[in-house]
């Protein structure tokens, strides 16, 4: 059953053994295991089924450095369905080394190793619609797929795994009928929870407090609840929910909620040049037998991160940096030209200092004019692959001129306790204070890049048949240039044994509540090179199932 909170007696209170605040994609995977129960489930989400203004905007709030870091309403959307009405669908699992604790990498280590999560990646990797749970090269297609850069066996690298791409899924638009279908779940729509209420004796959560964008409150008292609100939003409603035993905020008595925010550490950079036939390097995708598009990367190995004392990272053939014109393209040109039709998160990566010089602008059009055929081209593609189709092709993929790439660069970011978010100044409309976010990088994060640069130089240099000119300074600048890298936000509640270590313990459970879970990447010791969607619906299901056991336990629900 799906409801508008706007149909609600003023007042009103709403019981379930279970609440799931957020319908994103953690939310809505969680409630798709209590279709048939057990119990009364309400699955609460802000927005509705379309995008509007209003709901948007109780995301913006404060960001130390705009240069870092984007406006905290962007790259994500409050709205049915999370930010997985805007995401691009990449789907890769953790590493096995992002759950142990590297000696080199301060504050690395989760709570249990990657055996924890084998069991629920593939009904994941099913659920975001990424096709096989097969991400090696060599299975992924009959055959095996083709190599990236024909005979070249780096030293420091693997090119065996791959990426998944969904169609992308749109968790709201896909699963909606199903969980309206459902007797034991309902789905409150427009609805704003902007507080969590502990009970006077503490230790476990006694109501939430629902209002709408015009006024009318409510009451949930469930037994159980779970955030799935995202990386940002979690350490907000915490924050800002204070009583008894939580006087500086729910789970925070150790000053741990909103600490270790991460995002990645990316960029495109360097120059990379293959003495060997165009056809004999592939950097786009192949297609899997089920529809799937799939793609190589070079991923740093975990015996080079451990001799180099990095983070773990990878890179992907590329074409030039777009914004400059010396690329010659006229498809790159053209897409640079059309910049502010795109959505700004896209957007956002073409613009560059000198964007309006007319010397620059003229020499794009020189090379759309020059090449007007290859933009057409590329445009009919675009529409009908990725406007058009139900599974969109993920990226632009153009072939530079003279079989010279860019490297496109993503690296894991260090836990730091320094970057951080917390509650700023003023409220949103509905008397919740802003957020200030305050993210910040460290050296070993640039070196992380700088270092895997280095490293493929010298086995292209070893191999003979390619050469990668970078300047170290110019890759720090390059993965800087936008900052935290768009909506990957990670470790605002991190998992850890202790309520010393840790927002929540090894099952997502808030230390020191005993009916308060939390769900998606907030949760995340660690962020790993990989996106993080795909290891936060395997979450979602590992905590489904805990949930599931626990409700074989019955929880007052007065409170």
């Amino acid at each position: 059953m799906i409801l508008d909170a706007e149909t609600l007696e003023q007042g009103a209170t709403l019981e379930a053994e279970l609440c799931i605040l957020g319908a994103g994609a953690a939310g809505i995977a969680l409630a798709m295991q209590f279709l048939r129960g057990p119990g009364r489930v309400i699955l609460v989400e802000s927005g509705r089924g379309m995008a509007d203004a209003a709901s948007q905007a109780l995301y913006e709030g404060e960001v130390a450095d705009p240069a870092l870091h984007s406006p905290i309403h962007t790259y994500r959307a409050r709205r049915f369905g999370g930010s997985t009405t805007l995401w691009g669908g990449r789907c890769i699992p953790l590493d096995p080394v992002d759950f142990r604790a590297r000696p080199w990498m301060p504050h690395s280590g989760w709570p249990f190793g990657p055996e924890e999560l084998a069991p629920w990646y593939p009904a994941a990797n099913a659920l975001c619609e990424a096709g096989a749970f097969d991400y090696r090269a060599d299975t992924a297609v009959p055959g095996g797929m083709r190599p990236m850069i024909a005979g070249f066996a780096p030293r420091d690298f693997s090119e065996d795994g791959i990426e998944r791409f969904s169609t992308p899924t749109n968790f709201a638009a896909r699963y909606a009928h199903r969980l309206a279908a459902s007797e034991s779940l309902r789905v409150l729509l427009g609805a704003n929870c902007t507080a969590i209420e502990p009970a006077p004796e503490g230790g476990r959560v006694a109501a939430l407090r629902i209002r709408t964008l015009t006024g009318r409150d409510a009451t949930i008292r469930a037994a159980r609840v779970v955030l799935a609100t995202g990386g940002l939003e979690t350490p907000r409603l915490l924050l800002a929910s204070r009583g008894p035993g939580a006087e500086n905020g729910i789970g925070n008595g150790h000053d741990l909620v909103g600490r270790y925010y991460m995002c990645h550490i990316a960029g495109t950079s360097g120059r990379l040049r293959v003495a060997l036939p165009p056809a004999l390097v592939h950097p786009g995708y192949e297609v899997a037998e089920d529809g799937t598009y799939i793609r190589r990367r070079l991923h740093l190995t975990e015996a080079a991160q451990a001799r180099e004392g990095v983070g773990n990272a990878v890179m992907r053939l590329h074409f030039p940096r777009i914004p400059d014109p010396r690329h010659g393209s006229g498809v790159l040109s053209g897409l640079y030209l059309a910049r502010h039709l795109l959505p700004y998160e896209y957007r956002k990566r073409l613009e560059e200092a000198g964007a309006g010089n007319p010397r620059m602008l003229l020499r794009h059009l020189r090379n759309l004019a020059a090449d007007p055929f290859s933009a057409v081209g590329f445009a009919w593609t675009m529409l009908r692959k990725r406007r058009l189709a139900a599974r969109k092709f993920p990226s632009v993929i153009v072939r530079p001129p003279g079989n010279v790439f860019s490297l496109d660069f993503h690296g894991e970011q260090e836990p730091n306790p320094e970057s951080r978010v917390t509650l700023g100044g003023g409220c949103d409309a509905l008397g919740m204070p802003k957020l200030h976010v305050d993210w910040r990088w460290t050296e070993r994060d640039i070196r992380t890049a700088q270092v895997s640069f280095r490293l493929l130089a010298e086995d292209l240099s070893r191999w003979g048949r390619g050469w990668l000119d970078f300047d170290p300074d110019e890759v720090a600048r390059d993965m800087l240039r936008d900052g935290a890298y768009g909506g990957h936000h990670i470790g605002t509640a991190r998992m850890g044994t202790t309520p010393a270590t840790g927002v929540v313990d090894p099952d997502g459970r808030v230390h020191g509540m005993a009916n308060l879970w939390v769900a998606g990447s907030a949760v995340f010791p660690t962020s790993g090179q990989a996106n993080p969607t795909l290891t936060v619906v395997a979450l979602a299901l590992r905590l489904a199932a805990q949930l599931k056991q626990d409700m074989a336990r019955p929880l007052s629900v007065e409170g």
